[in-house]
């Protein structure tokens, strides 16, 4: 499987971002595959090659790149789990659509791609595939959402403020027992996604916790991510390849 890496021009800077496709010189439907709070690591690499596996051009960015080559190791304990999250609230939903501004510009001047394109992001970056679904609606046509955090809050820049906007179609899937979601996040995001008249699925997968798609996590929950999988492939297939 052909693996390229990419340096992708945006409006603060060069954006370093792996990426796998299938064999052959396409076109290829795209999805973006936005980072968890961890970073870059060989784990989602891994995910991404799956991805491509199924015929798709996926894209890893590293929202990390303003301040360097950032990577974490979680073995070390406390104190690195706490720059870890430091660095995560570095990040903005601004400063993401501004980045996802320069993903799109690639792929759309990339002949191995074709649109509409779709997108994953996990933990932190649930909050940046809703805004991207709201903030460029003709590009993205399937998002989806795991264990999302931060996509219904009170402040201007609530994703779900966006749902008016969007064409694509969403999945949502959340841990039965989350720390990170509160309890009124599901029925608000569902309510404005029900007056917008969006396209969308929330699951709620039983018996999990926060992280559960991830196979390196203590939380991995391999039926809940299995069932996912097959999920976002559905989603992708039926409104990116069609």
């Amino acid at each position: 499987m052909p693996e390229l890496h990419i340096d992708v021009p945006t409006a603060e800077g060069v954006m370093e971002c792996f990426a796998a496709h299938p064999e052959g010189e396409g076109p290829f439907p795209a999805v973006i595959f936005y980072m968890d709070v961890p970073g870059i690591r060989e784990e989602l690499r891994d995910m991404c090659r799956r991805i491509a596996s199924e015929g798709y051009f996926a894209l890893l960015p590293d929202l990390y790149y303003r301040d360097g080559k950032v990577r974490f190791d979680l073995s070390k304990g406390e104190e690195e789990l706490q720059r870890m999250f430091a660095q995560g609230q570095k990040l903005s939903v601004e400063g993401i659509m501004s980045d996802t501004k320069g993903m799109l510009d690639y792929l759309d001047n990339n002949p191995m791609v074709s649109a509409p394109y779709g997108c994953v992001g996990h933990c932190m970056s649930g909050q940046y595939v809703v805004a991207a679904a709201g903030t460029f609606p003709d590009h993205f046509a399937a998002i989806a959402s795991l264990y999302g955090v931060r996509i219904v809050t009170d402040q201007d820049d609530s994703p779900h403020k966006l749902a008016d906007k969007i064409k694509g179609e969403l999945y949502l899937g959340f841990a039965e027992e989350d720390p990170f979601v509160e309890d009124f996040v599901i029925p608000d995001l569902g309510a404005a996604l029900n007056a917008a008249g969006v396209t969308y699925d929330i699951e709620v997968h039983d018996g999990t916790v926060h992280g559960f798609c991830f196979p390196q996590r203590p939380s991995f929950q391999e039926e809940a991510a299995e069932s996912v999988w097959r999920t976002l492939f559905d989603l992708y297939d039926r409104r990116l390849k069609n």
